[in-house]
């Protein structure tokens, strides 16, 4: 016993080992070492990282770490690597940032035609949470027509310059397209709960696997969850982190101009504004607002990013938070 704790003693001591987190539940970590063709079960050392209290979790699945393994699959995380990318919400419950998935190369938005129906504000809200990457923005359920107000809500974000798809799980149309979009490249999967997420996931990564799909709600027209944590899944050369179905998304963002930076069409007038710190909404020689009266930007996408930042400035401030005041003391 006691050779196997000395033995213990020495890996635990031994130079630090880099991984990507693959999958976490709760404080345990399912982790690859790319560089040693390994997978580690791992658990934060001391329970806790040196990171920003406003943070909700300290890991995502993506992140990179390192770790001090003290046996052949098991290892303790010392340090969180810098983040290139991520894709984070605001936990309104525990009133900090919640990171879903980190360091992928770009985010595809699922959307749906139908069952749920296509909800362009919860699109632009997805958006504003999407960090330091590219976007796919997914219509599902293509089978189904939009209505002509749908379908110039739905292009009018191909004219801004996002990379649109329309695909169908049910009937396979444009789906080899998408995966062609997915090719070399770690995507995460973000949508709404119902909108065929799980469904298109399988088809690329898992088409022998039994597809699970979850039931609408007739009164909401929302979908129920059928994925409960974050994965990476990866096939061939496409890479997916697949994250669970949310029905309420909210920006992450503290600062107002971050939020102004994800209406992409505002960028091109933000910098004529008569005040640096315009937030595009009240001040006067706004040129933002000014090209919302000449008809250069669209009234609907304006409207949406107003209720965004009303949702930003009713939002307690930090030093009134009771989750914050708790980790100050």
């Amino acid at each position: 016993m006691r050779e196997v704790c000395q033995s213990a003693s020495l890996v635990l001591h031994s130079s630090s080992v880099k991984a990507q987190i693959r999958k976490a539940i709760n404080n345990l970590y399912d982790a690859y070492d790319e560089e040693g063709g390994k997978h580690y079960t791992l658990r934060i050392k001391g329970k806790k990282l040196p990171l920003e209290d406003f943070e909700y979790n300290p890991l995502a699945v993506g992140d990179y770490v390192e770790f001090t393994p003290y046996s052949e699959t098991e290892g303790l995380i010392t340090a969180r690597l810098e983040r290139k990318s991520a894709f984070v919400r605001w936990n309104v419950k525990l009133e900090k940032n919640q990171t879903i998935a980190a360091n992928m190369d770009q985010v595809a938005i699922i959307t749906s035609a139908f069952e749920p129906p296509f909800r362009p504000r919860f699109l632009d809200r997805a958006l504003s949470c999407v960090q330091s990457c590219d976007v796919i923005i997914v219509m599902n359920k293509c089978d189904f027509d939009l209505t002509e107000e749908e379908f110039e809500r739905w292009a009018l974000y191909h004219k801004l310059g996002y990379r649109i798809i329309a695909v169908s799980a049910a009937t396979g149309e444009n789906i080899e397209e998408f995966k062609d979009l997915l090719r070399g490249r770690t995507t995460a999967f973000v949508g709404q709960s119902g909108v065929g997420k799980s469904s298109l996931v399988n088809l690329i990564i898992r088409p022998e696997k039994k597809q699970v799909t979850g039931e609408i709600s007739q009164k909401y027209q929302r979908g129920r969850h059928t994925t409960n944590h974050a994965l990476y899944l990866e096939r061939d050369d496409i890479r997916i982190i697949d994250t669970p179905g949310v029905r309420e998304l909210l920006v992450p963002y503290e600062d107002k101009s971050v939020l102004s930076e994800s209406f992409i069409e505002f960028s091109r007038y933000a910098g004529e504004c008569e005040y640096s710190s315009c937030t595009h909404s009240t001040e006067p020689g706004c040129a933002v607002i000014r090209a919302l009266e000449e008809g250069l930007i669209d009234p609907d996408r304006y409207t949406s990013y107003l209720g965004l930042l009303d949702s930003l400035e009713s939002r307690k401030p930090g030093y009134l938070r009771t989750k914050f005041r708790k980790n100050k003391q």
